[in-house]
């Protein structure tokens, strides 16, 4: 799980700076479609950061292109990793996404 504001979430989760801590359409690593991705695009981030459950591994290519080619900028590491990361950016005033999925 996830703890965002004493909240604690399970699942596969999106946090933005100025939207509520949402339900992400991933399920799973194995499971990350192109859309996943696409649909992080009309929170404007510069960068997203992904974090891939307990352990980092990396999405195909492919699956990132809708925010490469939007010039955002995607970081992928295990999501303990994302969370503290996703903290730090905030406190620095950038415009980050986090998604988050559990394993």
């Amino acid at each position: 799980f996830v703890e965002i504001n004493k909240v604690r979430h399970d699942g596969s989760v999106v946090v933005a700076p100025d939207s509520p801590v949402s339900r992400w359409s991933a399920t799973s690593f194995d499971a990350l479609r192109t859309e996943d991705f696409a649909a992080l695009l009309p929170l404007q981030p510069e960068v997203v950061l992904l974090g891939t459950g307990g352990r980092q591994r990396f999405p195909h290519s492919r699956l990132t292109r809708p925010l490469v080619d939007a010039r955002i900028g995607v970081e992928v590491m295990d999501t303990p990793a994302a969370c503290r990361t996703y903290n730090i950016l905030m406190a620095e005033g950038r415009r980050v996404v986090a998604a988050f999925l559990q394993d």
